[in-house]
């Protein structure tokens, strides 16, 4: 059985994954989740949250080695939480997620994409160090399919996203190299672009790369779904 750490996206917390933990359990699997530096329970300040300190965050949280998932944007600190102790990941599980190409930052990544329908939901602070989403448009970017109560749980708990993780390369080398990985694309999503996200696998393995046809949270749309296919992945 696997030992499961899960890894929230953009503006969420630990809190995501409220439904899968159980799911996971039920197959017989440990899982747990953590907040991101200034994160759901997380208060770190938004001007010292960095990319390093996610990954750091992450690490700290691995006594052993664990099959590690990161979500949209948790693909970034997933991978370099790889290359800086690959000893401690069994495999990287990416879940919509942004996998680091070409030096660039995920803002250049979003940019990259074929189209940004998160974009209009971004409510950007007066400084220009964070961002929020529009409690309108939660539903709309992420959360359209998902049972009824999630959007009302959600925006209660989305917090403020530092800008910095996001516009900070994140190189990766022979460390991250040696790390198996798989892919869950989300066929439905409307926060990364399916298209982008078989883009961003176009060169991977085909049995390192499956899909749903949730949205960008199918945490809540299908966590019995996704913790079969979770266990199926971790073997």
């Amino acid at each position: 059985m696997a030992d499961f750490l899960l890894i929230h996206g953009s503006c969420h917390g630990a809190w995501c994954w409220r439904d899968m933990i159980p799911a996971l359990t039920d197959l017989g699997h440990t899982a747990r989740a953590i907040d991101l530096p200034g994160h759901g329970g997380d208060l770190t300040p938004i001007p010292q949250i960095t990319l390093q300190a996610y990954a750091d965050a992450i690490l700290d949280a691995i006594d052993k080695p664990v099959t590690l998932v990161g979500h949209s944007m948790g693909g970034y600190p997933i991978s370099l939480a790889a290359e800086q102790a690959p000893e401690k990941i069994n495999r990287l599980i990416y879940l919509c997620a942004y996998v680091p190409k070409d030096n660039l930052s995920l803002a250049e990544m979003r940019r990259e994409a074929p189209y940004q329908p998160l974009m209009p939901a971004v409510m950007r602070a007066e400084d220009g160090m964070s961002f929020r989403i529009d409690p309108a448009k939660t539903q709309e970017v992420f959360y359209h399919d998902c049972p009824d109560g999630t959007v009302a749980y959600a925006n209660t708990r989305l917090c403020a996203q530092a800008v910095a993780p996001q516009e900070t390369p994140c190189p990766l080398g022979d460390n991250y190299a040696r790390v198996p990985r798989s892919y869950i694309r989300c066929m439905d999503d409307r926060t990364i672009p399916p298209e982008y996200q078989v883009t961003m696998t176009s060169q991977w393995p085909p049995a390192d790369v499956y899909e749903m046809p949730t949205g960008h949270s199918p945490f809540f749309a299908d966590p019995t779904g996704l913790a079969a296919l979770l266990s199926q992945i971790a073997g």
